[in-house]
């Protein structure tokens, strides 16, 4: 397996640990029986923590299928080299770093890092051209 399909299946991982982490400080904030009720009313408004994970959440799911589309097409096209993997490893440790981040609430930093992890995204594409 190419290194860019490490990276790919590793983002997928790390896709699953966004879901589960903003999950965890949702449920901690409203609580057990909401997490596992029907949801029918209105939720109480997350804050904090709870709120930024649900938006890095959010935000790793919108550059995923970018990414992924990325790899696949490379990977397809059969152009991988060097660059591709480089690129995908800066866009797996960018996705890393950027959820403990952007939890914690650091603004400029969690920007720094998201556009690290579009320029990944643009080198493993960039393969296309």
């Amino acid at each position: 397996m190419t290194t860019a399909l490490q990276c790919l299946a590793w983002a997928i991982v790390l896709g699953l640990v966004h879901i589960f982490v903003a999950a965890a400080f949702a449920t901690r904030q409203r609580g057990l029986s909401w997490n596992a009720g029907n949801r029918d009313g209105d939720a109480p408004p997350l804050t904090g923590a709870a709120v930024r994970t649900a938006a890095a959440n959010r935000n790793f799911l919108e550059t995923f299928p970018f990414f992924a589309a990325a790899v696949l097409a490379v990977e397809l096209a059969g152009v991988g080299d060097a660059r591709t993997a480089l690129g995908a490893q800066i866009y797996l440790w960018a996705r890393v770093a950027y959820l403990p981040v952007y939890a914690v609430g650091i603004p400029y930093l969690r920007s720094a890092i998201w556009v690290v992890s579009l320029w990944g995204i643009v080198q493993v594409l960039s393969a296309l051209f």
